[in-house]
């Protein structure tokens, strides 16, 4: 009996040993979503295009270009300055086949009277997600469990699922999209021609073509741009 006692005890051992060891393999994974698949999502939501409430799915998202944009709350101070901002250039984000879903944990109904009420957001056309549980918002790891609410994320996704930009802000100061546009020309760029883009690029400066002159470039890239061509 002593005998199959000993040999029992490793094998009751084992799973916790192997949980244990994948709870510390996830505790040290990166907390960004950067070259991630994002997570699968399912909310109701306000279309403020049609006027009605809806149902968003990440697999509405599937092969295309878009944007999660959460914010902390609807009838605030900087949030609607920011949503104002997004729906000022969705015809912008539209031709570059860009689609735009903003996300705050309030309700389908608060979004759709502070659309209705806040003269900022006159001709809002943008859907807002109701993360009304906080689940969505703690899959991309912006929710603030104290306040129930999330912080300033803005996630770019690419046709593959996958976040290739990320920024993360406290709720006092808001976003620039003017530069999340540039950023968008970039990335569409970058994975249409395998070039890369150097600081503060915009169509029709100059990108590096890693993918055919890498040899070239390596310790180089002086001779390719100059400072003052990257701050012009």
């Amino acid at each position: 009996m002593a005998c199959a006692n000993t040999n029992v005890v490793p094998h009751e051992e084992e799973p916790e040993t192997i949980e244990t060891n994948q709870e510390k393999k996830e505790n040290n994974m990166s907390s960004t979503l950067v070259m991630r698949k994002t997570p699968e999502f399912t909310m109701e939501a306000y279309d403020a295009k049609t006027g009605h409430y809806t149902t968003v799915d990440s697999k509405d998202y599937e092969g295309k270009w878009h944007v999660v944009c959460f914010y902390p709350a609807d009838f605030t101070f900087v949030c609607p300055t920011e949503l104002a901002a997004m729906n000022a250039k969705a015809d912008e984000f539209e031709k570059m086949g860009v689609e735009i879903l903003a996300v705050s944990t309030d309700t389908k109904f608060s979004h759709k009277r502070f659309v209705e009420t806040e003269p900022v957001l006159k001709d809002f056309k943008l859907t807002i997600g109701a993360d009304a549980t906080g689940e969505v918002s703690r899959a991309f790891g912006v929710y603030l469990e104290d306040e129930g609410v999330a912080l300033r994320g803005r996630f770019l996704i690419d046709p593959h699922g996958v976040c290739v930009a990320q920024e993360v802000q406290a709720p006092s100061v808001g976003r620039n999209v003017n530069e999340f546009l540039r950023q968008v020309e970039a990335w569409q760029h970058a994975e249409k021609t395998g070039e890369v883009c150097p600081a503060n690029w915009r169509p029709g400066k100059k990108t590096l073509p890693v993918n055919t002159e890498a040899e070239k470039m390596t310790g180089r890239v002086g001779d390719y741009v100059t400072i003052e061509e990257l701050l012009s």
